[in-house]
Order: structure tokens, then C-alpha cells, then sequence
């Protein structure tokens, strides 16, 4: 697909690293499975892939966790 940001670049299978925030807490994600812009580097997930990164994220809250990083594995939603 033609990337929505840079307009020229062409997006194709790779990994991310998601970094999300809420309040005092910081999660990174990293591996995560993306279709990644050859120009930009902007990247985009799929809907089952964006509601587990914000499950991970959700736990990472729940914990209290200030900073957590984490390497991407399927989790069933």
C-alpha cells in the first residue's frame, strides 16, 4: 500500500517498536509485526496486532509499571 504520511513510499512486511504512554507509565514494544514504509519508515498494524499491543500495554498499567519494555508475542486477545 502507498503510505499515508510520505506519499511516495510503498509499505511492506517488517517489525516496529511501539512506544505508547499513559500517565507515569512508558510501555516499548518492540517486534512488532508492521507493514513498514520503505521512504519513512512510518509504520502500520493490523487490528488484531493493535489490540494485542494494547493489551500488553494495558497489563503494563495495571502493574503500575513506570517503564516496561517488551519483545512482541502473540497473545490471544
Amino acid at each position: 500500500m502507498k503510505c499515508a504520511i510520505c506519499k511516495t513510499g510503498n509499505t511492506h512486511g517488517g517489525t516496529a517498536t511501539v512506544t505508547l504512554e499513559r500517565d507515569d507509565t512508558t510501555v516499548i514494544i518492540k517486534d512488532v509485526p508492521a507493514q513498514v514504509c520503505e521512504n519513512c519508515g512510518e509504520y502500520y498494524l493490523s487490528d488484531d496486532v493493535t489490540a494485542q499491543v494494547h493489551e500488553l500495554a494495558e497489563e503494563a498499567v495495571r502493574r503500575g509499571a513506570e517503564i516496561d519494555v517488551l519483545r512482541y508475542a502473540a497473545v490471544s486477545v
